[in-house]
């Protein structure tokens, strides 16, 4: 996404701070020792590189690379290598870090991701031919998979903040996540992803009817959890051991395990 140059308010900083904070604190499993030290290091990094870089949206850029991040711990399951270069996938691409400090203060591995998600930063061609493009991303694949991975969740928050684009740019993002990264998701088996870039890609090209399908599944739950909550007092006069049935309302607000877009077919 764009980028504009304005520096980082100290108020904004302790909000990107905390944020961050946050995102270690709720590590589940943890993330401690060498680790931890790694990943914190990148943040300062990645904070200090791109503090006069903002998104189209307004918000400081460093936003950005720490959802990233996230996205590849708390989603995909990455750990602290992939999460580190995360951090770092805009780096060098866009500020005057070079690679060669990156692999002396983090160690070959990292730079070589780091450098095979600029690498494919560089290769991509919005000109040229969606096949094209899609042979370039399937070629990182032999080189190292997390480029990929780490690839698809930059694409995912990408469109989760698409909002701030015009509406041509839209479109072709999401004709582009359409032909590349939904079956890249499904041949991954990212599924909980590629479901997610459907019903964006959905909501971008068909908007009345998302919102349409949206506001009829959203009726359809109340309906549902109305219907499951007469059940549930119904069978607790009869029985004082359900307590798995308590577990399966409890859950009522998981996602629905296919796409809204899917709802169209079906």
């Amino acid at each position: 996404m764009g980028k504009t140059n304005t520096v980082t308010t100290p108020d904004e900083l302790v909000i990107i701070r905390n944020d961050f904070d946050q995102f270690i604190a709720n590590m589940e499993p943890p993330m401690t020792g060498d680790d931890l030290k790694m990943v914190q290091e990148a943040f300062e990094l990645a904070l200090e590189a791109h503090k006069y870089q903002r998104r189209k949206s307004g918000e400081p850029y460093i936003h950005h690379p720490v959802e990233v991040a996230k996205i590849c711990f708390n989603e995909i399951g990455l750990g602290a290598t992939s999460v580190t270069s995360a951090l770092l996938h805009d780096v060098v691409e866009d500020t005057e870090v070079k690679l060669d400090e990156i692999t002396y203060r983090f160690g070959n591995k990292i730079g070589k991701i780091v450098d095979g998600l600029t690498k494919l930063d560089g290769l991509y061609n919005v000109e040229s031919p969606q096949a094209e493009n899609y042979k370039k991303v399937l070629s990182t694949l032999v080189y190292d998979v997390r480029v990929v991975l780490i690839k698809m969740a930059d694409r995912l928050h990408n469109l989760r903040t698409i909002g701030s684009m015009v509406r041509h740019k839209q479109l072709r993002i999401a004709a582009e996540t359409n032909y590349i990264y939904v079956p890249l998701a499904h041949r991954l088996g990212l599924y909980n992803i590629k479901k997610e870039f459907e019903d964006i890609i959905f909501m971008i090209s068909e908007p009345k009817k998302f919102e349409e399908i949206s506001t009829k599944l959203k009726e359809s739950e109340k309906k549902g959890i109305y219907i499951l909550r007469n059940l549930l007092n119904r069978l607790m006069k009869k029985s004082r051991n359900l307590e798995f049935l308590t577990e399966c309302l409890a859950d009522q607000n998981r996602s629905l395990p296919f796409s809204i877009k899917s709802r169209v077919k079906m």
